[in-house]
C-alpha cells in the first residue's frame, strides 16, 4: 500500500510516500480501506517536534516512534480480527485512531474498534474524515473543562480553524450566547455557523473592550493569559485548547497558579479520543446540529503541502487528504 512515512523530525519536506506492507487486523482490530483523513494541529506537531514534551511523551525522543502520521480518518472495514463485535466487512466508519498509534495518511490501517463508529449515512467520506479530533476537542473542552451551561457568554478565540468551527457550533447546541473571534476574511463563514456576536481581531481586541465571558475557550490561544484572565467574569473559565508551544506551557504551567480560589479558572485542555463522545458527535451531525467546513482538500501525494498550508495557520475549517475513491 502507499504510505506517507518520516523517520525523523522537520518540515514537511522530511515526508515521503513510499509503498509499505499493508497491515493485518489483531483479535480487536479491523482493517479499514480508508477513503479520507485529516490533518490536524497534533500533525504538525509530531512532524516538526516543536512541542518538546511531543519527545518526552513516548513519541519518539530523536527520531518518531510512529512513522505514519494522521489521526482522523473515515473509510470502509475491510477486515476483522477474530474478537470485533461492533463491525463487520463493508461498513463505513470514522473515527480519531490516535490512541491506536496513529496511521492514518496511508491507504490502509488497523484500528482498534473501540477508536471508531459508523459514518453518517448523510455525510461523505472527506466530511466525516474532518470530524473527529477537531470535534472531540472542541466538545471536551467546552463541557468538561469550560462547564458549560445554556444562557451563558461564551467567547470562541480562533473560531474559524478546525477546532474553532465545532466549538461555534457545539456552544450554540448547548445554549450558550456564541461570540466568535477571527479575522476579516473569515466573518461570514463564521457567522453561517451561527454565532450570535462576531469580532473582527484585525479592528478590535476582545481582551481590551470591557466586556465579560462565563467560559472562553481559545482554539489558538495567542494572548497572554493575564489578558484572557482579564475578560472573564468573575466566576468564568479560561480553557485552551490550541497555540504555540509557548502558550501551551504557559497555560500549563501557570493556569493553576493565576486562578482565583472560588473564582476564575485558567488551565489548558488535553483532549482525548473516546468512542462514547464520537457517538455524541455522531448524532449532532446526524441531526444538522453540527456541519463540518472543510477548507481544502489534497491527494495523499501532496500531504506535505497540506501539512505546509496548516501550518501557516490560515485554513478555514479543516484540511482533508483524499485517498481517490468517489462517493459516500
Amino acid at each position: 500500500m502507499k504510505a506517507i512515512i518520516y523517520t525523523k523530525y522537520g518540515p514537511p519536506d522530511v515526508l515521503e510516500l513510499k509503498e509499505v506492507a499493508k497491515p493485518t487486523p489483531k483479535d480487536d482490530e479491523v482493517l479499514v480501506k480508508i477513503h479520507a483523513a485529516s490533518v490536524n494541529a497534533a500533525d504538525w506537531h509530531l512532524l516538526t517536534a516543536d512541542i518538546f514534551l511531543v519527545r518526552l511523551m513516548g513519541m519518539g525522543l530523536f527520531k518518531p516512534k510512529n512513522t505514519i502520521l494522521g489521526a482522523d480518518i473515515a473509510g470502509r472495514i475491510e477486515a476483522v480480527g477474530r474478537n470485533v463485535k461492533q463491525f463487520q466487512p463493508g461498513d463505513e466508519v470514522f473515527g480519531d485512531i490516535s490512541e491506536c498509534g496513529w496511521g492514518g495518511f496511508a491507504e490502509y490501517v488497523c484500528a482498534r474498534e473501540d477508536a471508531l463508529a459508523l459514518k453518517p449515512a448523510k455525510l461523505t467520506f472527506e466530511e466525516a474524515a474532518a470530524v473527529p479530533l477537531a470535534a472531540i476537542t472542541a466538545l471536551q473542552g467546552l463541557r468538561d473543562n469550560g462547564q458549560i451551561q445554556p444562557g451563558q457568554k461564551v467567547l470562541i478565540n480562533g473560531a474559524s480553524g478546525g477546532v474553532g468551527t465545532f466549538a461555534v457550533q457545539l456552544a450554540k447546541s448547548f445554549g450558550a450566547e456564541v461570540t466568535a473571534v477571527c479575522s476579516t476574511g473569515k466573518l461570514d463563514m463564521v457567522r453561517s455557523l451561527g454565532a450570535d456576536h462576531i469580532i473582527d481581531y484585525t479592528q478590535e481586541d476582545f481582551t481590551q473592550n470591557g466586556k465579560q465571558y462565563d467560559l472562553i475557550l481559545a482554539a489558538n490561544g495567542y494572548h497572554p493569559l493575564s489578558a484572557y484572565k482579564r475578560a472573564l467574569s468573575p466566576q468564568g473559565i479560561y480553557v485552551m485548547a490550541g497555540g504555540s508551544m509557548a502558550q501551551m506551557f504557559q497555560a500549563l504551567l501557570l493556569g493553576a497558579w493565576m486562578s482565583e480560589r472560588g473564582g476564575k479558572k485558567l488551565g489548558a485542555l488535553t483532549a482525548k479520543a473516546n468512542q462514547k463522545d464520537l457517538l455524541i458527535i455522531k448524532e449532532l451531525l446526524e441531526e444538522g446540529q453540527v456541519v463540518p467546513v472543510i477548507d481544502r482538500c489534497y491527494p495523499l501525494s501532496d500531504t506535505a503541502e497540506a501539512l505546509r498550508y496548516l501550518g501557516q495557520g490560515h485554513a478555514r475549517g479543516k484540511v482533508v487528504i483524499t485517498m481517490g475513491q468517489n462517493g459516500k
